[in-house]
């Protein structure tokens, strides 16, 4: 069965992984997930992310990161826009998340970016997920 929804697919394998306590784990790539897992490892939510290539698409394989206590640094990993709804924001009403302890991912017409850097740049756009 096709997966229709990929950034969904690497979400939900991201805090599965995390939920179970395992060390690493492998997503099949593209380059929207490459910018994200960038993001994620920027913002300190995972230890590294590398490339695997392969005869097909390839695979990300994200390095997670957990506390001293065991607990997962990722607590929340939520999509948010999905390809049946879509959502957008315009650049003055990007919303804080957590008064700014966790980070929300834009795709916009800059790149994909946190909401901190899409405010500091002025741009709106395609509300992807928020992690805390």
């Amino acid at each position: 069965m096709a997966i229709t929804d990929t950034i969904a697919d690497m979400l939900t394998r991201i805090r599965n992984a995390n939920r179970a306590r395992h060390k690493d784990v492998e997503i099949p790539a593209s380059n929207f997930k490459l910018e994200i897992a960038k993001i994620l490892k920027e913002e300190g939510y995972i230890k590294e992310y590398e490339l695997i290539k392969n005869n097909k698409q390839g695979v990300i394989k994200v390095q997670l990161k957990y506390e001293p206590s065991k607990k997962g640094i990722v607590s929340t990993i939520k999509r948010v826009s999905k390809p049946g709804l879509r959502i957008y924001v315009k650049k003055d009403k990007i919303a804080k998340v957590l008064n700014g302890l966790g980070i929300s991912i834009l795709s916009t017409s800059k790149g994909i970016l946190t909401d901190k850097k899409a405010r500091e740049m002025g741009v709106g756009g395609e509300l992807i997920c928020t992690v805390y």
